[in-house]
């Protein structure tokens, strides 16, 4: 039976003391383990940055790439493989930045992979600049006047037909870990976008500033169905910042509706060298 030291690496962890990351890696081996998933049925994907380090403190398969690169390689994973769960772990910068393009297609497509944003509205990695998701007037050593308006992720995955949206904070394990799971188990592409505060570098969004706003929306009778009312709850922040399943919904995966797969996974399928004849001989 799988537990949660069929996950643990040995190597030590260079983030911060205090870093949300540390609870969402836990989350993380926590949802997988009972799931009662093992370790080399799971692909993880990532980028460049603090967040994309995650993978590398996990047993399990993993492919790091470039920053905010990280989907169209977990895409092209899922369809040569569609027996692998395929989790993508960015930060806000890698996914709401450099790889905002990457995610539009990957929501639009229905990809059936897991995407994990850690969002703690900052550059970690790069010793603390303005991210996309930082708050209106936030002051870094880029941004000494104030950041500008902030992206709202949420709204962009809505308006993009997302198939399954939640947001967790890492100050909860047990809640982040049951949207893991949920997100994981749901059969098109799963966008988590994780409140992970920096210890570091965003001295504004704390632990105790989220948990002074952060409020479940299971415990209110929310409906996650209901995508109007995903709309209105993607646009609260501030005084009270909802966490939990946005939005869920079912529709056809990407998989299903390419041609060439129609034989089944491309990992499975037999390699026949004659078949590119016919295309080279139309350049002879």
């Amino acid at each position: 039976m799988v537990t949660v030291k069929d996950y643990a690496e040995s190597i030590p962890i260079a983030w911060c003391p205090g870093c949300g990351n540390f609870a969402i890696l836990q989350a993380l081996r926590k949802a997988l383990v009972e799931l009662k998933t093992e370790p080399h049925q799971v692909l993880f994907v990532s980028g460049i940055g603090q967040a994309p380090k995650l993978p590398h403190y996990m047993q399990g398969n993993v492919f790091n790439g470039l920053h905010g690169r990280t989907l169209p390689a977990a895409t092209g994973a899922k369809i040569a493989n569609h027996e692998l769960i395929v989790i993508g772990i960015d930060g806000d910068g890698g996914a709401y930045g450099e790889g905002v393009g990457h995610l539009l297609a990957a929501m639009r497509r229905n990809v059936n992979i897991t995407y994990m944003a850690h969002n703690n509205q900052v550059y970690g990695l790069t010793k603390g600049q303005a991210s996309p998701t930082s708050d209106l007037g936030f002051v870094t050593r880029t941004t000494p006047l104030g950041a500008g308006q902030p992206a709202n992720p949420l709204a962009l995955a809505l308006s993009s037909d997302v198939s399954f949206l939640a947001r967790g904070f890492a100050g909860d394990v047990e809640h982040l870990s049951e949207l893991l799971k949920m997100g994981i188990e749901h059969r098109g592409f799963s966008l988590i976008d994780i409140l992970q505060p920096c210890v570091s570098f965003n001295h504004k969004n704390t632990y105790q500033w989220y948990r002074e706003r952060v409020y479940k929306l299971e415990d209110e009778g929310y409906d996650p169905g209901d995508k109007i009312g995903a709309f209105a709850k993607a646009q609260e922040w501030g005084d009270r910042i909802p966490i939990g399943l946005i939005y869920s919904k079912e529709r056809p995966v990407y998989e299903e509706q390419l041609p060439a797969l129609k034989k089944g996974p491309l990992v499975k399928q037999k390699i026949d060298p004659l078949q590119f004849e016919a295309l080279l001989d139309e350049f002879m």
